[in-house]
């Protein structure tokens, strides 16, 4: 890995233990003869991710670790790995495997076609029931209406993009609404967006925290409606 890689990809942990051989190995065969980094961020787990983070790592020299010692939100976790990131491209991608990392060097392909500068991939999640397609749709609707900009699944990952759209963020999220603020601060500062289709997989381990019915989805969707409001007028 050279001094500044080409990507930089965060990975933020919350309690995924279980997860990071696979993940590490994931990434060590999805990488092979990629210019990249993963910084893994240890979001304020409490499973023993700590130690299992020491006695993975050593054996991937393209992954670091990032400390959180309190979680203070998804958001904060990512902007914590942000912060320690020294890549040309810069994003993130969740570490429970439900996304391909392949598809972090797939979105830098396509950042290097669109001219790499100015640039904000991210991925369109393919294989989805359809009630989670219908909540994803409904909720691009409803932002596509409240900012002024067309958006469409938010949640969608990978997200990359070139490091200069950090230089106009103020003040972003600390919790789930970064994915949101990436996408308006990326279409407000001029940035050609690019996406692609990724699949969905099954989780490998735990259980989601938010998506167990149709409850879950409603909670969620008032905490969103609510949530945009204060940022669209705080912008």
């Amino acid at each position: 890995m050279t001094a500044r890689p080409r990507i930089s990809v965060v990975a933020p942990c919350y309690n995924e233990a279980g997860n990071l051989a696979a993940l590490l190995e994931a990434f060590a065969a999805a990488g092979r003869g990629e210019d990249f980094e993963l910084v893994v961020v240890d979001n304020g787990s409490t499973d023993g991710t700590a130690a299992e983070l020491a006695r993975l790592l050593p054996r991937y020299p393209f992954a670091r670790a990032v400390k959180v010692e309190e979680n203070r939100g998804y958001g904060f976790g990512i902007l914590s790995g942000l912060a320690a990131a020294s890549g040309g491209y810069v994003g993130w991608i969740h570490a429970d495997l439900q996304f391909d990392p392949a598809a972090v060097f797939e979105a830098g392909r396509l950042l290097d076609e669109a001219g790499g500068k100015k640039v904000f991939a991210k991925g369109l999640r393919l294989g989805r029931p359809a009630p989670d397609r219908f909540f994803t749709a409904g909720m691009g609707l409803f932002e596509t209406l409240l900012m002024g900009i067309r958006l469409r699944d938010i949640s969608g990952q990978p997200t990359l993009f070139s490091r200069e759209l950090l230089d106009a963020w103020k003040d972003p999220p600390h919790d789930f609404l970064l994915d949101l603020y990436a996408c308006v601060t990326a279409a407000r500062a001029g940035f050609r967006e690019v996406r692609f289709g990724v699949r969905n997989l099954p989780r490998k381990h735990g259980i989601s925290t938010w998506n167990r019915g149709f409850l879950d989805r409603l909670t969620l969707s008032r905490r969103i409606m609510t949530a945009s409001l204060r940022m669209r007028f705080r912008s």
